[in-house]
């Protein structure tokens, strides 16, 4: 049994308890009324029973769930996956990678990306390889292996699709340990990543806007700026461990400025908790465009890196902007006063907002049906220079049975092409190279380095990444 670490007294006395049905399950209940309660991920409405049990009795209950409804046209294939699950992560039970395709099923979820990690100075997963498809995996359910490269000071990054081995000691910056340098950076492991063909992407980026002009100066050390800048980043969580909004509007500052990072998902989940500290495997999502036929993860995860993707934590959606889908570039010879756009919701919960946004603003708000879990849109909208453009939908709190802060969903980015001209954004340019200045600041004074050499290695991969950022002020 399961329970949702996170729930709130205002709403209810007793935290949700939950388990996963494989096929067909017995259960003991007391005499008299029992809720039964149903659901099966984003794509089915949750169904809720009252059932009377009568003592020494059996009974048979079938429960019939609702597709909410698909938000894509039967003749494309999305593939749901999480980005971001940790197997074992300590504590007293055990959990095999047989039994996670259990709660996989369940939430019907298509791919697992079990992050080897450190607990401290502790591998749990370790006797896992972190290549290639688990042995349970089935034929549209597949158990991945990679890894959660774990350095709090540079900022956490998951990588998937390595082919060799796990890269050691996967932390760095860990105070009074033999691994208390801040060499390597995150910049060396994803050379060191992209060399196995793993993708890497960051993950719980933030739960708050960083603020480099803040005074007194807030302390600012993640990386994310350097490596993009350094075009190392293969995709970002929006809709994971954090808060998403925030961490969208960091992701598009870096969209404006022209960088291509597309939006993924993960819950942080860590299924050897009878309460997991972040949520259920499958809380955080992404869904990503893929052919059509067995699933193969080379090309789920290609997929992914081109952007074919959407992140959620409950609405589902689809995007197009003059035919193009995510992922893609619009190239227009001129400004356009009107291109057409095409905006789907299929929702398991009520939302408060559906919008198209287009350089960090909010273009178009965008009408739902009568019980805010769809909506079916075709407009226009313009498109005066080069830039992007995301559909997104979210309320302000949350929506049971999404047991998240609140409810999200965000597309990748389409990408606009005016006359081959780049995006400019000038105060988004000053915005990063303030951020690695604020950096350069904090590491200069950090004192456990192995040699002079590791300290003069990560200060000119600052420096040449804050340099770019000048450049397009």
């Amino acid at each position: 049994m399961h329970a949702d670490d996170g729930f709130d007294r205002n709403e209810q006395p007793f935290e949700r308890h939950y388990v996963y049905v494989h096929n067909e399950s017995d259960f003991i209940a007391p005499q008299g009324d029992v809720t039964l309660e149903v659901s099966h991920g984003l794509e089915y409405f949750a169904e809720r029973k009252i059932i009377h049990v009568e003592a020494g009795k059996s009974q048979v209950v079938t429960v019939h769930l609702k597709r909410a409804g698909a938000s894509w046209p039967k003749t494309e294939r999305w593939a749901s996956g999480d980005l971001h699950v940790h197997m074992n992560y300590g504590g007293t039970y055990w959990m095999d990678s047989k039994y996670l395709t259990i709660p996989a099923a369940a939430e019907h979820l298509e791919v697992v990306n079990n992050l080897v990690v450190n607990k401290e100075q502790r591998f749990p997963d370790i006797a896992y390889s972190a290549t290639g498809l688990d042995e349970y995996s089935e034929k549209n359910l597949l158990i991945v292996h990679g890894q959660e490269f774990h350095t709090s000071y540079w900022g956490h990054r998951g990588i998937l699709k390595l082919k060799q081995s796990i890269l050691l000691p996967g932390y760095a910056g860990y105070p009074n340990t033999a691994a208390a340098s801040l060499y390597p950076m995150n910049a060396d492991v994803y050379d060191m990543a992209h060399a196995q063909g793993a993708l890497v992407g960051a993950v719980h980026p933030f739960d708050e806007e960083p603020d480099p002009f803040a005074m007194p100066p807030q302390k600012i050390t993640d990386e994310l700026p350097v490596d993009v800048a350094l075009g190392k980043l293969d995709y970002m969580e929006i809709v994971a461990f954090s808060d998403h909004k925030s961490t969208a509007a960091v992701w598009y500052r870096l969209l404006n400025l022209g960088f291509r990072v597309p939006a993924g998902g993960g819950t942080d989940a860590t299924t050897d908790y009878a309460a997991p500290i972040r949520g259920n495997v499958g809380f955080d999502r992404v869904y990503v465009q893929v052919p059509e036929g067995t699933l193969n993860f080379g090309t789920w995860t290609d997929a992914l890196a081109k952007g074919k993707s959407f992140a959620t934590n409950g609405p589902l959606v689809r995007f197009t902007l003059g035919g193009k889908n995510v992922g893609d570039e619009l190239k227009l010879e001129a400004p356009q006063a009107a291109v057409p756009f095409t905006a789907r919701l299929r929702s398991i919960v009520p939302v408060d907002h559906f919008e198209v946004v287009c350089n960090g603003k909010v273009i178009e708000e965008l009408k739902l049906d009568e019980s805010r879990e769809a909506a079916e849109v075709h407009g226009t909208i313009p498109a005066q220079q080069s830039g992007w453009c995301v559909l997104r939908a979210w309320s302000a709190k949350a929506e049971y049975p999404v047991m998240d802060k609140y409810v999200y969903a965000t597309t990748s980015p389409i990408y606009v092409n005016v006359r081959g001209v780049k995006p400019r954004s000038p105060e988004d340019a000053k915005y990063f190279a303030a951020w690695i200045g604020r950096t350069i600041a904090v590491t200069l004074k950090y004192p456990d380095w192995n040699s002079a050499r590791e300290k003069e290695l990560v200060l000119r991969r600052l420096n040449e990444a804050k340099d770019i950022y000048e450049k397009m002020e």
